[in-house]
């Protein structure tokens, strides 16, 4: 968990404030552990780096990874990898990989770009209708993952108008949301390096079972901010955090905040802990007037709604994703996986996440592409020189370097189409 979060907090830095975006870090670590398995030197090496875990221990990881994400109610999670039929795969690499489907590309484009698309649009439900591989006729291999997610809320939201006064949104009519629900310990406040945030956790039970149980947003172990949960009902596999930082902090300084409030890594107060008053960025604790005796203390939250859809190229942020030296062409950077000289050609996530009055909706799929590299090269010079007009010759003796024979040709033998040359 630490090593995938880690990687979510250094893809988060590279996000920009003034464009929304969305990404999968977990659809991403499984890839990178399995490549760093099978690349050495100066690949291996940044690829163990951006994993956060020994090489030798990236492939098992991985595993345990995909395992525990197909085991959340809720979420999908699915592996392919298509090779040509002329690249063998080292059958220890091969047999490592857990993966859900295989096929053979064939070196048209387009016809192995609607075999994965089809396997991309049936493992997200449709909400992502492609894989984004940059397929070539001499591409040799694509290990792609496919992550999906359903979330219905425990306690629905009802849409309203959203005006804000003040802001980047000021002046603007937006689709907002509100809600109440009981208890407090579901907004907590956390004071990160770069100021303080405020989240709040929403309770997600799998699509359709947004019924079952729950009068709140947190179980009982409200303590435990935002991790996983189950109260005696059984019906939150998945969580959603919202993340409301001070004016002045960047997407990552939020996002990093926010991971660090998942583990504890940051100091957090509970909502039930708060002094009366401002108690963090947008969140205010006041005494209040109720309609009836016994109505418990709750949060009223009002949000907005939200489809967000993104393309990332994970070889151009320099150094998050560790494929500098494995996209380079170097030979010997993937013996791990196949005697060929491999390279990363390509590697990008297309995501997409929709906020909505009764729940949300995500999914990611990446997809890493590798070509052959052909037979190793070195650094060379080469002079050329063409004998084609009129030209002399001498025959000399090598020790006393003596002319024996000395001529001038000017009528070369003609080409006979009747003879083999």
């Amino acid at each position: 968990m630490r090593a995938v979060n880690g990687l979510t907090s250094r893809w988060a830095a590279t996000a920009s404030a003034d464009r929304g975006t969305v990404f999968s870090a977990p659809g991403v670590w499984p890839l990178l552990a399995f490549l760093a398995d099978g690349a050495s030197g100066a690949a291996r090496a940044e690829l163990s780096a951006a994993v956060g875990l020994p090489a030798d221990e990236a492939a098992s990881a991985a595993r345990e990874l995909l395992a525990a994400m197909d085991r959340v109610r809720g979420m999908d999670a699915a592996l392919g990898l298509w090779t040509r039929r002329t690249l063998t795969l080292r059958d220890a690499w091969r047999d490592g990989v857990p993966v859900d489907a295989s096929g053979v590309l064939t070196g048209d484009p387009g016809v192995d770009a609607a075999a994965l698309d089809a396997w991309a649009a049936r493992r997200t439900d449709g909400q992502i209708e492609r894989v984004p591989a940059e397929l070539a006729p001499d591409t040799e291999l694509v290990l792609a993952s496919a992550l999906a997610l359903r979330a219905d809320w425990v306690t629905p939201f009802e849409p309203q108008l959203l005006a804000p006064t003040a802001g980047p949104w000021r002046g603007r009519r937006i689709a907002g949301l509100q809600r109440s629900a009981p208890g407090l310990d579901a907004v907590r406040i956390g004071r990160g390096p770069a100021g303080r945030v405020t989240g709040v956790t929403l309770r997600g039970a799998p699509a359709g079972d947004g019924d079952r149980g729950g009068d709140g947003d947190r179980s009982g172990d409200g303590d435990r901010g935002g991790d996983t949960h189950r109260d005696g009902c059984g019906d939150a596999d998945v969580d959603i955090q919202l993340l409301l930082g001070e004016p002045h902090m960047t997407p990552g300084d939020v996002l990093t905040t926010g991971l660090g409030m998942l583990t504890d890594d940051v100091p957090t107060a509970s909502g039930d802990e708060l002094a009366p008053g401002p108690a963090g960025p947008g969140a205010v604790l006041r005494e209040t007037l109720a309609d009836t005796r016994d109505e418990p203390p709750h949060v009223a939250l009002c949000t907005v709604e939200f489809t967000l859809d993104a393309e990332h190229d994970l070889l151009a942020p320099p150094g998050v994703f560790g494929l500098a030296a494995a996209s380079e062409r170097r030979p010997g950077s993937f013996p791990g996986i196949s005697d060929r000289p491999l390279r990363v050609e390509s590697a990008r996530q297309t995501a997409t996440a929709t906020f909505s009055p009764t729940g949300f909706r995500a999914a990611a799929v990446t997809a890493v592409t590798m070509d052959w590299m052909g037979l190793p090269s070195h650094p060379t010079t080469e002079l050329t020189v063409t004998v084609d007009r009129p030209f002399g010759f001498l025959a000399v003796h090598r020790t006393s370097r003596l002319a024996l024979a000395a001529g001038w040709v000017t009528d070369p033998e003609p080409y006979r189409e009747d003879e083999d040359h």
